[in-house]
């Protein structure tokens, strides 16, 4: 089969009546540009130029650092990850190699080791302290919350072990990406 239209099908697959599915029937149904949460499909909106931006030099930094160092794989946006009773898919995710499963073809059954989510206009920020939070108690170690308007990094690693980081500091991996650090700054320039 062609997969230009294994590509067409998956967009074409209908949603289900009133949005509404098992945790089961959304890891088998591929549906793409969604989220699951406890039986809800949460559309992903198209994100912005400045969230894109952000996003690639995150990604650039973090999973150059990753490779050469072959400490796991670093994922886009589009992947998913189980996150208890939910489907989510970080703006960028790192999962260590003692984390990764042998089956690929699916979400990864397990939360990332390390979830960043960079915020976007369109993003209800609730919402988004809503996943770290969710990520948290699933067992990622660490959540970056990237703003690019008052251009800081909230770092996570637990409800009440929370850091804000302005562009005068050094965003590092801590235990999760050892010698990971890059300056806030330069996620912005």
């Amino acid at each position: 089969m062609d997969p230009q239209n294994t590509r067409e099908f998956k967009q074409e697959m209908p949603l289900p009546e009133h949005g509404k599915m098992t945790l089961e029937e959304f890891l088998e149904s591929d549906l793409e540009g969604y989220e699951y949460v406890k039986g809800e499909l949460i559309p992903m909106p198209a994100a912005s130029a400045e969230h894109g931006i952000v996003s690639a030099r995150v990604f650039l930094h973090l999973g150059l650092y990753v490779r050469e160092n072959q400490l796991g794989e670093v994922v886009t946006p589009d992947t998913g990850f189980q996150v208890g009773e939910r489907v989510l898919k970080p703006d960028i995710a790192f999962l260590s190699t003692a984390h990764l499963p042998e089956d690929l073809s699916k979400a990864f059954p397990v939360p990332p080791d390390l979830a960043i989510e960079v915020v976007s206009p369109s993003d209800a920020f609730r919402r988004v302290i809503e996943k770290a939070f969710a990520y948290i108690e699933a067992g990622t170690q660490i959540v970056w919350v990237i703003e690019p308007g008052s251009k800081t990094v909230t770092v996570y690693r637990s409800e009440t072990d929370i850091k804000l980081l302005t562009r005068e500091d050094t965003l590092d991996g801590e235990d999760v990406v050892e010698g990971f650090s890059c300056r806030v700054a330069q996620l912005f320039e």
